[in-house]
């Protein structure tokens, strides 16, 4: 629980009303009432007793306000934080988060901000878990600019804040240079107000990039064959967002070489796992595995491509020793493909393949578990 040196501030606390923001205008009047700064002020005592810090977590945010010589200003910064319905464990979350926050302007920042706020009509609870997100935020002039475009563009408080969790700097960025160009720009592309806030939810960089950099990953996109309305999109963003077109170009070529692929069967599997083009790692023992072992045809990889994305040493591998030996001996009621197999959840694999067969294989689990560890037991060992 706070314990606000100011008996004034103390007493208004306990008296608020729960409506939003209600005591603002009293705890600006009551900070400033406050009186001259006490003579000796210690900084890491205050976060400790007044502000709930743990020692450690005081003596390192203690670093950042050296500088405070009185609890004037962080005295009327934790009542204001109190008036809006913060818990004691929220506020000393908040300040181990953001020290400097206690140096925050009560009267010429924190409470014009959550003034607007409040007339854009966000609840006091809204407000306190912006708060809590971005504190640094608050320490700006005015963060509130920019939430009118973002809550029409989103169309819901949640959605906005959604994205301020990945992305809180959209509260201080520039709409005109880079936000609203995007937006047109993809509205442009055939995507409508829904499709843009759930690509922007989903890859939250996308929003603040400079439109040029955006038009030229969306058209290297839409040549590997994804369109701006597919599911995979953001997902193709992502993975050409460090690469040129040379650079994507390379890959490809790669992977044709790696599967045997033609320029078709590649395409496939770039549209279906667009981050197959930065999983270089073991691909070229994950191909020998899956054609050379395991002799599946590269057309068959291509129109299958999860077996790209699962572990070789945690599942490829290991599934196809379990079933193999569940096969020769002559175990199997069926056989199932080998991409069935592969797809399934380890516990209905488990329940399926390896739990029924405890006495006649009565080693299948121990063997199976020590090959998703990467070793190859002998019994798994075939001629």
């Amino acid at each position: 629980m706070l314990r606000i040196r100011n008996p004034i501030l103390a007493r208004l606390l306990s008296s608020s009303p729960a409506s939003p923001i209600f005591p603002l205008h009293r705890l600006l009047s009551t900070a400033a009432a406050a009186g001259p700064p006490k003579p000796s002020f210690a900084i890491q005592e205050y976060l400790v007793e007044t502000c709930g810090l743990t020692r450690a977590r005081a003596l390192k945010a203690s670093a950042k306000l050296s500088h405070l010589k009185s609890p004037y200003k962080p005295d009327a910064v934790l009542a204001v934080l109190a008036g809006i319905g913060l818990s004691g464990a929220d506020i000393a979350a908040l300040v181990a988060k953001d020290p400097l926050f206690l140096c925050t302007g009560v009267d010429r920042t924190l409470g014009p901000n959550l003034a607007e706020l409040t007339g854009l009509g966000l609840s006091r609870t809204e407000i306190a878990c912006l708060v809590s997100l971005v504190p640094a935020c608050f320490r700006c002039k005015s963060i509130v600019s920019n939430l009118p475009y973002y809550l029409s563009l989103f169309g819901s408080y949640e959605n906005v804040l959604r994205l301020i969790k990945n992305n809180s700097s959209i509260l201080r960025g520039s709409l005109a240079k880079k936000v609203k160009p995007n937006v047109a720009f993809l509205q442009n592309c055939g995507l409508g107000a829904c499709d843009i806030a759930k690509l922007f939810i989903g890859a939250p960089w996308v929003i603040g990039m400079k439109p040029e950099r955006l038009q030229a990953m969306v058209a290297c996109a839409q040549g590997l064959g994804i369109p701006c309305g597919s599911g995979m999109f953001r997902h193709a963003l992502s993975a050409v967002r460090f690469h040129s077109k040379e650079d994507v170009a390379a890959k490809l070529d790669y992977l044709k070489k790696t599967f045997r692929w033609s320029d078709a069967e590649v395409g496939i599997v770039v549209s279906k796992v667009p981050h197959v083009l930065v999983r270089r790692k073991n691909m070229q023992r994950r191909s020998a595995f899956l054609i050379s072992e395991v002799g599946l045809e590269p057309a068959y990889i291509a129109h299958r491509p999860a077996l790209l994305t699962c572990s070789l040493e945690g599942r490829l591998r290991p599934r196809y020793y379990a079933m193999k030996f569940l096969k020769e001996n002559g175990l199997l009621k069926r056989d199932p493909s080998y991409d069935t197999v592969v797809k399934l959840t380890e516990k209905v694999f488990m329940e399926k393949f390896i739990c029924p067969h405890k006495e006649a294989a009565p080693h299948l689990a121990e063997d199976y578990a020590t090959a998703c560890r990467g070793e190859v037991p002998s019994r798994f060992r075939f001629a």
